[in-house]
């Protein structure tokens, strides 16, 4: 920008001088000049040099570049407690795609990193551990012995028939909870006293539909109410519950008619259940052990596999 001095010019006569013409420096000219020998000789540098450190350092899997815009696109996809978090499950996801990659190349499968979605990295994975790897099957002993060592995982699930009594309030109406919990303690004592009044007290105090069949909720089991309800239900003995339940709706005055614990199924009805379970561990531990092998045999720069890190494809 040109600076106008709005002062009147002195006149001056060129007879005045003599010889060559004389120079009018401009004290601001090499301000620049100077000030760039300043911050050398001081070990400062311009602001304008500064620059911000990537988020994430280059990695590289045996050779192949994987760049920190790569590693960014795909934090979304695993979410953590932390962008740090994040962005390592991220890094180890495509650290451990390219290495199938470039293994499955070497066994003259037609793939590229950028062709594979979800489904097909578990397909390719699949088809090289049938090559590379097989995966044994479970036994029929190894299910029976596995199935008799487990018992309470293979039962129906327990009836209760029950009617309850809804004190109703939100959660995040703190004083009305406070309340509504006090009611319930107050007809918990009421009914202590006289377990029949108990249609009474639904009629007059529960917001729940099932006020409409005096409060009865019928047989349910397990999965049919919310988790803290059931918790409350499925461990208490028959007769009128203690203590107010608490659940996200608010307070339950609860009695309950009949228990029917679950039952033992027998082997043949769940026997493919657990070849199921068992065949899928196998192949899981497998799988791990497999992309391990592929991470062991890599060179791997700017990022480390920790004991935690899990090798399968998330």
């Amino acid at each position: 920008m040109e600076i106008i001095n709005a002062a009147k010019p002195k006149h001056h006569d060129c007879s005045d001088h003599q010889g060559t013409d004389t120079e009018v420096v401009n004290p601001a000219a090499n301000f620049g000049a100077l000030n760039n020998r300043y911050h050398e000789e001081f070990g400062f540098q311009p602001l304008n040099k500064v620059e911000t450190p990537p988020e994430v350092p280059e990695i590289r899997v045996n050779g192949v570049l994987i760049d920190e815009n790569s590693v960014l696109a795909e934090v979304q996809y695993h979410p953590a407690e932390t962008k740090r978090a994040a962005m390592i499950k991220a890094a180890e996801y495509l650290i451990i795609k390219e290495l199938i990659v470039q293994r499955a190349k070497e066994l003259d499968f037609n793939v590229t990193a950028n062709s594979l979605d979800t489904a097909a990295e578990y397909e390719l994975l699949e088809q090289m551990m049938e090559l590379e790897a097989k995966v044994p099957v479970a036994t029929e002993e190894e299910c029976q012995r596995f199935y008799e060592q487990n018992q309470d995982k293979f039962r129906t699930s327990p009836l209760v028939e029950l009617r309850h009594i809804l004190i109703a309030a939100m959660p995040e109406d703190v004083e009305l909870r406070m309340q509504t919990k006090e009611i319930a303690k107050q007809i918990i004592e009421e009914l202590k006293a006289c377990p029949g009044d108990f249609e009474k007290m639904v009629s007059r105090h529960s917001a729940c539909p099932s006020k409409e069949t005096k409060g009865s909720l019928g047989q349910i089991s397990k999965g049919q109410t919310v988790p803290e309800f059931e918790k409350v239900i499925f461990a208490a003995e028959s007769g009128l519950v203690t203590s107010p339940i608490e659940t996200r709706y608010g307070f339950h005055v609860a009695f309950i008619d009949r228990k029917v614990e679950g039952q033992a199924l027998p082997y043949e009805y769940v026997q493919e259940k657990v070849s199921d379970y068992l065949n899928e561990k196998v192949t899981r531990k497998n799988t791990a052990q497999y992309i391990q092998a592929l991470i062991n045999d890599a060179d791997i720069t700017g990022f480390t596999f920790t004991a935690e890190s899990s090798p399968l494809i998330q």
